[in-house]
């Protein structure tokens, strides 16, 4: 019996406590982040007349709370930050993941490292004859996450796992307290791990990893085997198949099943993968969705068949790590001042223009590749050579890149002379470090989007509906609306069903889930707690003799 259990007790024939809704008397039995990668604000209700099922989407449309406008206040929308951000409740800022990938010299200078890479560790079932690369871990996440949150406000009895295709979403949104994370080895799609968590893969992932049921994913999509990942990824099958391992996960370590509430995270990598090759308003992704529907329609009333109390002592919390911008080719034709640019081709015109400037007949390569856009790298030490600051680097650098984006970028064929790509504001790193920013609301996205990760370098602003990239398929990376976008939406015993316009944010999930389950927000949590949607809680009054 718990240290309160006498006391409960004890008061029992004096007071009618009320079934007060919290962590510690496992109320609910289970906690659901689920993430749809590249998930835009407004796919749930434009293609809700899609949706049949009654426990797929319409289980947030139709019994959850559903916030139609909820928006990332940060600029810097890639899927590494926004998976962190939903975990922690912070933006990155606060939890220092500010990309996927980006340069440490202080570990390597020769490649980049991604946001969840870690040399301590190694890979946990890779498939023989995959190539060494480092392990992966939370190292990088200078934030707590509403999962370890959940475990250590019960000393370690909750259980908390982390599930996605990519190492990154599975990691970030759990957090560095968990008692797993999986993720799969691209190539193969099998499921796997890092020594920060395990030795060995669990009996039941190595089951699931030799059902035959990656061979059938493959088959269903008349796949070639070449890449698991983007042959199967991309489809409503990739989406079953990740589900369905998120229960052989849920059903192993019989989540829900507990004295405590568990929690799994769960993000779907597909409508991620599709995404960037079609565009937003392809068919092919409204297909996916309308899929994708099926399969948690399938999931969640799986679930209520096995947690303790069903599907009424569950409570779940879907949104997207980013948006997403249309395919620039399309808007463009629409009139829009879309274009598409070479991100790899302005950083090599960068180098030509430095050398010129700073080294004539000795071309340097003052900027690096292989960083993340909207962020520009300057290798540190070549500037360090030429006796060149941080601060005076970064300045020459910003100064620079609106004219030789100019320069060198023509754009689609046939763009008008005012939808050339062009880059509208550069910010210097060392700016975003002391705060010196524009004091309005583009100032506060960037102050949101500051990490001290990544060494030397300059953020751009780009024009709107601008990209690296081509004019088919499309990417994600700005300050602009349209790439902050994402769903928000609750369901569970604790939440009034409805339709909400408040302007929300996907911090609010970690701080309003820590608030109904009585334990500390995550430790830079920034969030609100949404009392708009939450339940009133009426304590019975005493009954006296």
């Amino acid at each position: 019996m718990r240290w309160f259990g006498k006391a409960v007790a004890a008061m029992a024939m004096t007071v009618c406590v009320s079934a007060v809704a919290d962590e510690y008397h496992a109320k609910p039995k289970l906690v659901v982040i689920l993430v749809l990668d590249q998930m835009r604000g407004d796919y749930l209700d434009r293609y809700r007349d899609d949706f049949k099922t009654a426990n797929g989407f319409n289980l947030f449309l139709k019994k959850g709370a559903h916030f139609t406008d909820c928006y990332y206040d940060y600029a810097n929308t890639h899927t590494a930050p926004g998976h962190s951000t939903i975990g922690t409740g912070a933006y990155t800022d606060g939890h220092g993941i500010q990309a996927n990938q980006w340069w440490d010299f202080s570990r390597s200078t020769d490649h980049v490292y991604s946001s969840v890479d870690d040399d301590d560790y190694k890979v946990v079932g890779a498939p023989t004859g995959s190539p060494i690369t480092p392990g992966q871990s939370p190292r990088n996440q200078m934030a707590s996450t509403l999962g370890d949150e959940i475990v250590l406000a019960t000393h370690g009895q909750a259980k908390v796992f982390g599930i996605s295709l990519k190492d990154r979403a599975a990691i970030l949104t759990s957090g560095h307290a968990t008692q797993g994370a999986f993720w799969i080895d691209a190539k193969s799609g099998k499921f796997i791990t890092s020594t920060y968590w395990m030795q060995e893969l669990p009996a039941y992932v190595a089951k699931f990893n030799t059902s035959g049921k990656t061979e059938e994913a493959i088959k269903e999509v008349g796949g070639k085997g070449l890449n698991f990942y983007s042959e199967v990824g991309s489809t409503t099958t990739g989406v079953r198949y990740e589900l369905e391992f998120a229960e052989s996960v849920i059903e192993a370590e019989q989540l829900g099943k507990h004295a405590v509430t568990d929690m799994v995270t769960i993000s779907l990598s597909s409508t991620d993968i599709l995404g960037h090759a079609v565009g937003p308003n392809d068919p092919k992704q409204r297909a996916l969705l309308d899929g994708a529907d099926i399969e948690l329609d399938k999931f969640f009333t799986w679930l209520d068949k096995h947690v303790d109390g069903g599907m009424a002592n569950v409570w779940v919390a879907m949104s997207g790590d980013h948006g997403v911008a249309p395919a620039p080719g399309e808007t463009q034709k629409l009139g829009m001042p879309a274009n598409a640019f070479s991100y790899a081709g302005l950083i090599d015109a960068m180098n030509e223009e430095l050398t010129k400037k700073l080294s004539p007949g000795d071309p340097q390569k003052f900027l690096l590749q292989g960083g993340e856009y909207a962020w520009f790298p300057l290798d540190q030490r070549v500037f360090e050579k030429l006796k060149i600051s941080e601060v005076d680097a970064e300045n020459m650098v910003a100064a620079m890149l609106p004219e030789v984006m100019a320069k060198s970028q023509p754009g689609l064929p046939g763009s008008r002379p005012a939808s050339k790509p062009l880059i509208r504001q550069v910010f210097t790193k060392v700016q975003m470090a002391k705060g010196d920013l524009p004091n309005n609301d583009l100032g506060r996205l960037l102050q949101h989007s500051y990490s001290p990760n990544g060494g030397w370098q300059v953020f751009a602003i780009f024009g709107e509906y601008q990209m690296p990239g081509a004019a088919t398929g499309t990417t994600h990376y700005s300050s602009y609306s349209y790439d902050r976008h994402v769903p928000l939406d609750f369901y569970g015993s604790a939440f009034i069903p409805g339709t909400y316009h408040d302007r929300v944010a996907p911090v609010d999930i970690a701080a309003t889930f820590a608030s109904l389950l009585r334990i500390n927000q995550p430790s830079a949590s920034v969030g609100h707690v949404l009392t708009q949607a939450i339940k009133p809680e009426i304590e019975a009054p005493s009954r006296t003799k």
